[in-house]
């Protein structure tokens, strides 16, 4: 009985060798680390006081900061670039008549608007504008209608009939439609757009039975008997970004940008020569790319928030300058200094506080000029005369240099100094009041 116990114990201890033999060796697990190396992994880690690294030009990756692709090319820019140091081949003629481009065309080479080449003066014009709903607007359409009635004085027109879309594509269309569906209402159609796609279609179907000139904003396409403005929206990009560039200068700085709308021609012109120079110029760095609007009370938002992040803006680029007077007060408020360089717009408040503050500014222009100029032209199209069927129109900036000029004529606040109106007859009184109701029930 004990023989037969210890043959069974003998065969347990075996058994048990045999199966620590088969199983992997304790120093095979992986290995706590030692206290050394872990302390030395703890000084390669990133130091807790190092501050995330911030991309250069965080502004550009922003959505707000693309460009609508149709609407800008390189061979545009270039030609936009070439122009801008164009003279006048009319210089003698008033500003809101001089072209930078001959490209001559008249009433004779549009046999399908005969009935209209017969007709006698006075004319009805018809005016589908995008809206009267900010100051540059409001500006461009008071020169307008004092140009019409300068025009119907001299018997040309007879009545002018003005169709505001109130900046709503719908209504643009549906008011142009009515338009073609009433014939004989209007001699000539003048045009506004208020997106530049959307009234394309429209606009195509209004030049089947009308002449049509469109200024200001274009529709994508080339059957306007005139397309009239001055140079556009690239001149105006050009202007203000090389001048951030110039005076900011090799050690570059902090740029906020401004956009007011997408989807328009001119805009998305302007923002796209801006952002092609400041691409070409690393020094720039773009902080931020935000549409406002001509929202005074967001603007000073986004620069207050702007400060918050980034302590310091060098320079502010703008679109459009409708706010660029709350944007310096913003600064003010945040006990922060004048940017070093400020793109605003030839509006009468920013010039004024440009000179009272001594600040280093630029206006590029849009100069509202070529709403007389579109009412001129339509009129001297319908009598046979020859214009410019592209007709590009000099493009001045208000600068240091003069400056003194614009300032202290006692304009309003939100007067565009670029009416070139100052030989019509009401001059200024109805540009002091900016009244658009004024002439709600002219015919």
């Amino acid at each position: 009985m004990k023989k037969s116990i210890l043959v069974i114990v003998s065969l347990l201890v075996s058994l048990s060798m045999l199966l620590a033999a088969c199983a992997p060796a304790a120093t095979e697990a992986p290995a706590a680390p030692a206290a050394t190396e872990a302390a030395a992994a703890a000084t390669e880690a990133p130091a807790a006081t190092e501050a995330p690294v911030v991309a250069a030009n965080p502004g550009l990756q922003m959505d707000t900061a693309k460009v609508a692709a149709q609407f800008f090319t390189d061979e545009d820019y270039a030609k936009s670039m070439e122009l801008m140091t164009a003279a006048p081949l009319n210089p003698n003629d008033p500003i809101y008549l001089q072209y930078l481009v001959e490209n001559p065309t008249d009433i004779s080479k549009y046999p399908q608007y005969a009935e209209f080449a017969a007709k006698k003066a006075p004319y009805n014009i018809c005016f589908s504008n995008a809206g009267v709903n900010n100051p540059w607007r409001v500006t461009g359409y008071v020169t307008m209608r004092e140009e019409v009635e300068q025009l119907r004085a001299d018997g040309l027109v007879k009545n002018f009939i003005h169709l505001d879309a109130q900046g709503d594509d719908a209504k643009q269309i549906a008011d142009i439609q009515d338009i073609i569906n009433t014939p004989g209402k209007c001699d000539i159609l003048i045009v506004a757009s208020n997106t530049s796609e959307a009234l394309t279609p429209i606009v195509e179907k209004a030049c089947e039975v009308m002449p049509v000139v469109q200024f200001d904003r274009y529709a994508q396409t080339d059957c306007p008997v005139i397309s009239e403005r001055p140079i556009g929206g690239y001149a105006f990009g050009i202007t203000g970004a090389q001048k951030v560039v110039d005076d900011l200068g090799p050690a570059g700085g902090n740029v906020l940008a401004f956009r007011i709308l997408p989807g328009v021609d001119v805009l998305e012109q302007r923002w796209g020569a801006a952002r092609k120079i400041f691409e070409a110029n690393p020094q720039i760095n773009v902080i931020g790319v935000e549409f406002v609007a001509y929202d005074s009370f967001k603007a000073s938002t986004v620069v207050s928030d702007y400060l918050a992040k980034y302590g310091t803006i060098d320079a502010v680029w703008m679109d459009a300058g409708g706010t660029a007077v709350t944007i310096l007060e913003a600064f003010k408020d945040a006990g922060a200094p004048d940017p070093k360089v400020m793109v605003g717009e030839d509006q009468q408040d920013f010039l004024e506080y440009w000179k009272a503050n001594n600040i280093n500014g630029i206006a590029p222009t849009f100069p509202t000029f070529q709403w007389r100029t579109a009412v001129v032209a339509s009129v001297m199209f319908l009598q046979g005369k020859t214009v410019q069927h592209n007709w590009v129109l000099p493009q001045p900036s208000v600068t240091a240099e003069n400056l003194d000029k614009y300032v202290g004529s006692g304009m309003p606040p939100l007067y565009y100094v670029m009416s070139s109106a100052e030989d019509m007859t009401n001059w200024p009184t109805a540009w002091k009041a900016l009244d658009i109701n004024a002439y709600k029930d002219v015919p």
